[in-house]
């Protein structure tokens, strides 16, 4: 879910933070990704087919177990590669217990929308099949390891959070083992992140830009330090606490700007007006947000790899019944690709080499021409020393 409103509150006072780019602008950024987040993209992409489309366009093995992460993700991280982005992908460990309230709410909305999902195909109302599909996707232990085991043959490293995903990519990119974190939750700037990448993994059919949002910039443009930032975003509303009724982006930034801090808001907010719920435990979910449970940089070590094509035929065509021809082709994308990279870095570093075409000779006309300087041979033009390297 992230935080309620805070991308249009950007929108609104800080779009200098916001850049629209393409992938290929990208070349040779590493980004932390969002695994979970990606998944779940995956799963509801391929589980509804597109807008309006039945539920039953899953993509599935002969058991009919859904595959549709698999080939969401198989696709969308060769063409990420193929574009020189270098993606690392982190996964979800055990969430914190601030987040069990919000958890426990998500559980009761797909119970309710299985229910209606159910009522929908007794009815044959396909438009609503669809749209009760999407609140069903749940991202299962059983998807997360085989979208690992995937990985790991395609020779793109795998992160395990200790917690949050989102935490874990956003501490990765403020201490600069990656550029940005790719994810769709704006809580990633809460939690710090330098650069948040959203829309990366999105289909190229949505034709959807990828966004990237610079926090110093937001901070600056928005006009606040980072401890009153994450008190905006929890009055927000996030995953750590309710809301308070009454209380929308506008009024929370309002808010932030004339008192400085929650604190201050509370002593300040009138309680008939604007109750404050049980739930709302600001102190302890400010300090998860400043202190989540993550990995250090110094403890991750990340290493992109050939793929390995016997384990990736043996896996995706064999065991998972995916196209041959398909699984082969994305396969030597991929090799393709890492030649390109390893390539690329090379000319990067010493400077790519340049090529001359030599001079032609030029013919001599009649009989008491004179004979060129050079004997009548060509000579090369010469290289201006330091030529062909990258400045």
């Amino acid at each position: 879910m992230g935080i309620h409103g805070l991308q249009k509150l950007i929108n609104d006072h800080a779009p200098g933070a916001i850049t629209e780019t393409e992938m290929k602008n990208l070349f040779n950024r590493k980004i932390a990704i969002d695994a979970t987040m990606s998944l779940y993209q995956f799963l509801i992409a391929v589980r509804i087919g597109g807008e309006g489309q039945p539920a039953a366009a899953n993509l599935t093995d002969e058991s009919g177990e859904t595959t549709s992460h698999l080939q969401g993700l198989f696709h969308r991280t060769i063409r990420m590669i193929n574009n020189g982005v270098k993606p690392c992908y982190v996964f979800d460990g055990k969430p914190p217990d601030l987040k069990a309230e919000e958890l426990a709410k998500r559980a009761a909305k797909r119970e309710e929308a299985e229910k209606n999902g159910k009522e929908a195909t007794e009815a044959g109302d396909t438009e609503t099949i669809a749209k009760f599909a999407k609140r069903t996707v749940k991202v299962t232990r059983k998807h997360t390891e085989e979208a690992k085991r995937l990985l790991t043959l395609m020779g793109v490293p795998v992160v395990d959070s200790p917690t949050e995903a989102e935490a874990q990519c956003a501490r990765m990119a403020k201490e600069g083992l990656v550029y940005g974190a790719g994810s769709e939750d704006m809580d990633s700037l809460t939690f710090g992140a330098s650069v948040l990448i959203r829309h990366l993994t999105f289909s190229e059919a949505r034709k959807m830009p990828i966004k990237e949002i610079n926090l110093s910039v937001v901070l600056e443009q928005l006009g606040l330090d980072m401890n009153q930032f994450t008190d905006m975003c929890i009055l927000l509303g996030c995953d750590y606490a309710d809301s308070i009724k009454g209380i929308g982006p506008v009024r929370a930034f309002d808010l932030i700007k004339k008192h400085g801090s929650l604190e201050e808001i509370i002593k300040n907010l009138d309680s008939t007006k604007y109750p404050i719920p049980e739930s709302f435990d600001y102190v302890r979910v400010r300090q998860l947000f400043k202190e989540p449970d993550t990995l250090p940089a110094s403890q991750i070590d990340l290493k992109w790899k050939d793929p390995d094509e016997e384990g990736l035929i043996e896996f995706l065509v064999k065991e998972k019944g995916f196209a041959e021809d398909r699984v082969k082709s994305g396969i030597e994308k991929l090799k393709k690709s890492r030649g390109t990279s390893v390539q690329n870095r090379l000319d990067s570093y010493f400077g790519a080499p340049v090529k001359r075409k030599l001079e032609e000779p030029k013919k001599e006309k009649g009989k008491g021409a004179k004979k060129a300087k050079t004997g009548g041979k060509a000579a090369a033009s010469p290289v201006k020393k330091g030529a062909g390297k990258k400045k």
